[in-house]
């Protein structure tokens, strides 16, 4: 399965690193394909780092202006003119997409995936890893939009929050065999 992740190229803190380096290592060691931002930065390199140490393959899609970070060892390297083009290619590469920690470019990612999704422009299973409960604002605030009525399908049709990389795979697989 090809798993498009969004996350953060920023270095961090290891309650953060720690659960992303397991993430990569579980994706790596069932033979799926990562895609990313295509960055050796951070936690977008660690996460590359991690999954092709267990035997995963990686396409990275960058950015012409991020060009220079681009990961080397990438068996698969798209370059694409501009942010917008780039968020379509990553949904575009992958079977299911999982969200880890990150900034304001992750939270960009994760909420127009969710629009799309909701207009049914695709129905890629969408998975949250809520490491250390970092997305706990946004989940509460998804819950409140789906109890007041600003979804038009059910939350849990959109989304679904883990807390562990073991449920957030689990939860790919499970949709995957359906």
């Amino acid at each position: 399965m090809n798993i498009t992740v969004f996350c953060s190229a920023n270095s961090l803190d290891a309650k953060y690193t720690a659960p992303a380096a397991e993430f990569a290592r579980l994706l790596g060691e069932a033979g799926h394909t990562l895609v990313w931002g295509g960055s050796h930065a951070g936690l977008m390199g660690q996460l590359a780092d991690g999954v092709k140490a267990a035997g995963g393959r990686l396409v990275g899609i960058s950015v012409e202006f991020l060009r220079h970070k681009a990961y080397e060892g990438a068996d698969e390297l798209v370059t694409m003119p501009d942010l917008p083009s780039r968020k379509a290619e990553l949904l575009a590469h992958g079977d299911a997409l999982v969200v880890l920690v990150g900034g304001v470019g992750t939270l960009d990612e994760i909420t127009e995936v969710l629009e799309l999704k909701k207009h049914g422009m695709h129905d890629k299973p969408v998975v949250v890893l809520d490491s250390e409960g970092f997305y706990t604002g946004l989940r509460l605030q998804l819950e409140r939009m789906d109890a007041e009525g600003f979804l038009p399908r059910p939350l849990a049709e959109l989304v679904a929050f883990a807390q562990t990389p073991a449920e957030a795979l689990a939860h790919l697989s499970a949709h995957q065999s359906q």
